[in-house]
């Protein structure tokens, strides 16, 4: 638990490890408590195998919104730049995340390389979230592979993923059309405008807005040296975010 907490101190507050060890050194003696403060070389390691995973959303089908963004990495090259002015190519990893619509909360996220396709991670973006009642996305996701991995999870669940614009109708859209081949229709006769109103697709703002927060809070880079810690880094950042909604939302009561 002290590692888990030193660790989202760190994402939090944006610290280096030494600067976390000093951290929880303060509070330790702010609070009067004899306890050891784990060095910033235990930090490091046990940040390479610590198991944090989301918490799972409640028992009924969510409405998820996926979106993605690029966060860059924080070492070296970067101390270059800003010390000497020293030409580098920044590298940078891509965020996967999935919101519920209806609590805000992220149910699920994972980090790729840049180069990874995003509709590539909807198989395990869905592994964490569980069931859902709807798939809300951006053209990036317009495949078929998106299709059938939400179908086979979670029959009967809505899509809502906007046609490309070259998108054209499948062979059977006369006589068994897919809900793809629906979107294209709506499209087609009423106007793009109509189809995000109809199909509900404007919910995708929600999980745009919190990528925003979560470079406003967090950052838009990655502080640890592997991807196994930037894995961990990412995992408990996510917690903090949650736990922060969890405590800044209302709670609406009727009067009667």
């Amino acid at each position: 638990m002290a590692i888990t907490t030193a660790l989202t101190l760190r994402a939090v507050f944006r610290l280096a490890l030494r600067q976390t060890e000093g951290l929880i050194g303060s509070i330790l003696a702010l609070l009067g408590l004899d306890l050891a403060v784990p060095d910033h070389s235990t930090l490091s390691r046990r940040a390479e195998t610590l198991d944090v995973a989301l918490p799972r959303p409640g028992s009924g089908p969510v409405h998820l919104l996926v979106d993605s963004t690029g966060l860059k990495l924080c070492g070296s090259g970067e101390w270059l730049l800003e010390k000497h002015g020293t030409r580098t190519r920044r590298s940078w990893r891509k965020l996967h995340i999935g919101l519920d619509a209806d609590t805000g909360r992220i149910v699920a996220a994972t980090l790729t390389a840049s180069d990874v396709d995003d509709a590539s991670q909807v198989s395990t973006l869905l592994d964490q979230a569980g069931p859902v009642a709807s798939f809300t996305a951006d053209g990036a996701y317009d495949q078929d592979g998106v299709y059938g991995e939400v179908a086979r999870r979670s029959p009967g669940a809505a899509v809502i993923v906007p046609p490309r614009s070259s998108a054209v109708p499948s062979e059977t859209a006369g006589t068994a059309p897919t809900p793809r081949d629906r979107h294209l229709r709506h499209i087609t006769e009423h106007g793009r405008r109509s189809w995000q109103q109809a199909s509900g697709y404007h919910w995708r703002a929600l999980v745009e807005a919190d990528i925003s927060r979560f470079k406003r809070v967090i950052g838009g880079e990655l502080r640890s040296r592997t991807d196994r810690r930037r894995r961990t880094e990412i995992a408990l950042a996510v917690g903090a975010l949650n736990r922060m909604l969890e405590l800044g939302r209302p709670e609406y009561v009727r009067l009667t």
